[in-house]
């Protein structure tokens, strides 16, 4: 039996549109963690004032790419630049479609000469399979999916400590401080005869440090972390609060790919399986177009023009080229009135990936991302994408709660939906993250360590 295309879905189902709306669909959670160890609320002001543990072993796919033409294939489907991408280190990757709009980002980790490892949601990973594998490159591929869809461990434990205390509790945990390291390059590390690494990173505007190896040693080295972290006051993180890191951090994750119009990736949609990431990810919220485009946004928009190199050849390079000096959009963090909050959302956890109306004056002027309820902030905050023209920290807007039915009813439908009062602030929203945190370049020891941030 042929397995259906996602061309095949959107054919059915009419329009990539009428495909991917499912506006009753579950927010997503990791898979396995539980959903809160201490509360979400207490685990979230963890990272801020102490050190936060989170288990990342579950909710990434990952996805080897080996062989003499590995880096070469990398370079023609990303943006990325490789002339000075060292054994060790990781970095956003960064494809494009050919109309310059984003895939989706990923992590690069650069294992040895000619061997990769791309860590994140499948998507990126799915458009470097294909164009290695269709484009006659010498390379191969391994794929470890994740632990919705694997079935089994995965290959790889991933343990996360952040928070002002992190540096404390590392140097407990090895007898020491580890070697100076800089923002995201790695280091290997040894502990009671186990071999594994850690990358210098840290998701919440904090200082972090990801320990990744052999899942044969994830128990004993979380184990260790636990031990160590008890005279330091850390706080295992669960599901419901460690996507809410990324408040912080000011990282939009999971961008809708720009793959589901362009004629010339007609072939790349009939290789992608219906029930892949593509045709699966959810659209909704009270944004709605017929016109999936109107949901693409490029690198630039997302904050990655420091990561974008046209020293070389790739897919979407002219596009990209011309959308440096047209971008129309910029990422900002939203803040919700607490009491418009209470008056239209009450007073539990929210979190969700919903592309919710950024107004003024009833207008469209942009579209949120990701939505969280933020203790330390004391109300719910929102990454969205807003007009350059309304971006100015301190603006006032309204955002539109609600969840558009979808196809059927007018994009601009009065569906009575409530308007909560919201203030433009930067993304990223922590103070930490946007100055102290970025000024950085290294990780050094002196009673504590000192991390940076991208």
């Amino acid at each position: 039996m042929t397995t259906p295309s996602l061309q095949d879905g959107i054919n059915e189902a009419g329009s990539p549109v009428d495909l991917l709306w499912r506006p009753d669909d579950a927010p997503w959670t990791p898979p396995v963690v539980a959903p809160e160890h201490a509360g979400w609320r207490q685990e979230q002001h963890a990272w801020h004032s102490a050190v936060a543990l989170s288990d990342l072993s579950h909710h990434m796919s990952d996805t080897t790419i080996e062989g003499p033409d590995a880096t070469r294939l990398l370079s023609e489907v990303s943006a990325n630049d490789y002339r000075d991408f060292a054994v060790g280190r990781a970095k956003q990757f960064v494809p494009v479609a050919p109309d310059g709009n984003i895939i989706t980002d990923g992590i690069l980790l650069r294992e040895a000469e000619q061997r990769y490892l791309l860590s994140g949601v499948p998507a990126a990973q799915n458009w470097v399979r294909y164009h290695g594998a269709n484009g006659g490159y010498d390379v191969e591929f391994g794929t470890d999916p994740d632990s919705r869809h694997r079935g089994g461990p995965p290959k790889l434990f991933r343990y996360q400590v952040q928070g002002p205390l992190a540096g404390e509790l590392v140097a407990a945990v090895f007898g020491g401080p580890l070697p100076p390291v800089r923002f995201f390059h790695t280091t290997p590390v040894e502990l009671r005869g186990m071999r594994f690494r850690a990358l210098r990173h840290g998701m919440a505007g904090q200082p972090g440090f990801e320990f990744f190896g052999e899942w044969e040693h994830g128990a004993a080295v979380e184990e260790a972390l636990l031990r160590a972290g008890e005279r330091f006051g850390l706080v295992r993180v669960g599901g419901f609060a460690y996507p809410t890191a990324s408040m912080d951090s000011g990282w939009i994750p999971s961008p809708t790919p720009a793959i589901y119009t362009a004629p010339e990736l007609s072939g790349y949609r009939e290789h992608l399986p219906l029930r892949s990431y593509e045709g699966v990810r959810p659209l909704t919220g009270s944004f709605f177009s017929t016109d999936i485009e109107d949901h693409y946004c490029t690198p630039y928009e997302l904050g990655y023009g420091r990561s974008i190199s046209f020293d070389h050849e790739f897919i979407g390079r002219d596009a990209l080229l011309k959308a440096k000096d047209d971008v129309r959009r910029t990422k900002v963090t939203l803040e919700f009135d607490p009491a418009d909050v209470r008056a239209a959302l009450g007073g539990g956890f929210v979190h969700g990936y919903a592309r919710n109306r950024v107004e003024v004056d009833g207008a469209l002027v942009g579209v949120t991302h990701q939505t969280d309820s933020f203790d330390p902030a004391g109300t719910v905050l929102a990454l969205a994408l807003v007009d350059r023209e309304h971006a100015r920290t301190g603006t006032g807007v309204h955002v539109a709660w609600g969840e558009h039915p979808g196809p059927g009813t007018a994009p601009d439908a009065d569906l009575g939906f409530p308007r909560i009062r919201a203030t433009v602030h930067p993304a990223p929203y922590g103070e930490h993250a946007r100055t102290r945190y970025r000024l950085n370049a290294y990780w050094v020891s002196v009673s504590m360590f000192i991390f940076t941030t991208p």
